[in-house]
């Protein structure tokens, strides 16, 4: 498959005013109604314009072309689920192993499942982008917090946090993926929000060098 590279896909400007902000966001989620109700294969800036209320014109200043746009719905995706993250680690400062745990993995089934439906839809789309800048840029950033997060905590000792935290990043990330990428039920949600709590607190109990109170 032939991925348009990054640089080409890069918005034209970015909104510098609350309303140039509305616009944008209206014309995101226009791409994403678009998305559910035709597909991918249907979707154009034109129709994408017309859903969002805009000009095609409006549409074209800031994005060149439907990849374009297409990569930035997947971007703001990532981003959203990143913010959460860091805010749930600043939430969790201090507390210990077990609360981390159940902390960070709840943060990210959130964030994950605030709109299912549309994240199943842009997990069909991620695929046409060479996203590893954006994935790499985004591991740094839940390594860099976590690790901290992990080094805090009053009830275990790690030999390597930042290992841990990458670990635990791909832990989360890959088993929310294959879950919902596969069109699981409800019960095989529910039962992922069960098990991906006890799933990394068992990781980090055998990642701890020193566990005090587990």
């Amino acid at each position: 498959m032939n991925r348009p590279a990054p640089d080409l896909l890069k918005p034209r400007k970015t909104p510098q005013q609350s309303r140039s902000a509305a616009t944008i966001e209206a014309i995101h989620t226009a791409t994403i109604q678009v998305l559910l109700a035709d597909g991918v294969g249907r979707l154009t800036t034109t129709r994408v314009a017309e859903r969002a209320g805009v000009s095609v014109g409006t549409m074209y200043q800031y994005y060149p072309h439907k990849q374009a746009l297409l990569f930035a719905i997947v971007e703001r995706q990532l981003d959203l689920i990143v913010t959460a993250m860091l805010g749930a680690v600043e939430r969790l400062e201090g507390h210990d192993l077990q609360t981390v745990s159940d902390g960070l993995a709840t943060a990210w089934l959130d964030a994950k499942m605030a709109d299912l439906v549309s994240s199943r839809a842009i997990y069909g789309i991620a695929a046409e982008f060479d996203l590893a800048e954006l994935m790499s840029r985004a591991k740094n950033l839940m390594v860099e917090a976590i690790s901290p997060l992990l080094r805090a905590v009053p009830d275990a000792r790690f030999a390597d946090p930042d290992l841990t935290a990458f670990m635990l990043a791909a832990l989360l990330g890959g088993t929310v993926r294959v879950v919902m990428e596969a069109g699981s039920s409800e019960d095989d949600l529910e039962r992922l929000r069960q098990e991906l709590p006890r799933a990394c607190l068992g990781y980090l109990k055998m990642a701890a060098l020193q566990p005090t109170s587990l």
